[in-house]
């Protein structure tokens, strides 16, 4: 009922609580998969052939390195939906997981089942993205192989 901006205060801690932990962990995959990659042939290679550390950092090593990475993205999907079932009930916010939990202590048993389904089914959907996103990043992947 307020301002865009104390929408946006209000809204601060609760991304902040969801999305510390899954940065941190998400920053230690990233660079062990850059360090992985940087020890490579190939990284060697460009940067004989004079691409700037900057340049084969960005054109060779991240693409490279997004692999892993976007794995991790796709599985930290699913405690995502987990932990904001519990970040709604504690910040007081309307949402899917608070409806979840008041239905759980309702014995609603059919909203739910049918909200279970949506969360399964989003799921699979980012599951499936992150599929797609193995040939679009990873040239040595071919659509065949998906």
């Amino acid at each position: 009922g307020g301002s865009p901006l104390e929408a946006l205060k209000a809204l601060l801690l609760p991304a902040i609580a969801l999305a510390v932990v899954q940065a941190a962990i998400l920053a230690r995959i990233t660079r062990s998969a850059v360090l992985d990659v940087l020890r490579e042939d190939f990284v060697r290679t460009a940067r004989a052939k004079g691409l700037s550390q900057r340049a084969a950092l960005w054109g060779h090593v991240l693409r490279n390195a997004m692999i892993p990475v976007v794995t991790v993205m796709g599985l930290q999907f699913a405690s995502l939906l987990a932990g904001t079932i519990v970040v709604e009930n504690v910040f007081y916010l309307p949402g899917l997981g608070r409806l979840i939990f008041q239905s759980i202590s309702n014995r609603d048993l059919i909203v739910v089942r049918n909200c279970v389904m949506l969360l399964a089914a989003m799921v699979i959907v980012v599951n499936f993205v992150v599929d797609v996103l193995y040939a679009v990043i990873d040239p040595r992947v071919k659509a065949s192989d998906i």
